[in-house]
């Protein structure tokens, strides 16, 4: 019985190798580079969700969360809310992309609304580039 064995070459194989490296390397680079961005999107998104809801309390109660109740009285009903019709989050209060807390605070810096933001990803106030802080509030 005389089987013939058909396989690659080495020299095939090695082509096929190289092809793969040469594309791994003009991918790669643009997908890892993108990923600053895509975490910079999701925390505007985040934020902008989380400020539409501060606002829908704000109709129901008349008023925005203390700084004390946070963004859980999204969630939970504060003592002493009347009018709260809550929840107004369908999910769980999410941290940010870096995997920190959003920071709220009422009254706002200007001494009026208030102000929920993302310290980017270094986790401290203030920076550049990756670490900017990210902000939505509203002054009124």
């Amino acid at each position: 019985m005389n089987r013939k064995i058909r396989a690659f070459t080495l020299i095939e194989l090695m082509v096929v190798i190289l092809i793969l490296a040469i594309l791994a390397a003009l991918i790669v680079p643009n997908v890892l580079g993108r990923t600053g961005q895509a975490k910079v999107s999701k925390a505007t998104a985040d934020l902008a969700t989380l400020s539409n809801a501060i606002d829908q309390f704000r109709l129901d109660c008349d008023r925005y969360p203390t700084t004390q109740e946070g963004l859980d009285a999204l969630l939970n009903a504060p003592s002493g809310a009347t009018g709260w019709r809550g929840p107004y989050l369908k999910q769980a209060i999410p941290n940010d992309p870096w995997g920190a807390p959003y920071q709220y605070s009422c009254p706002g810096p200007g001494g009026g609304g208030y102000q929920v933001e993302s310290y980017g990803g270094d986790g401290q106030p203030g920076g550049t580039g990756d670490n900017a802080d990210l902000v939505n509030g509203s002054e009124t």
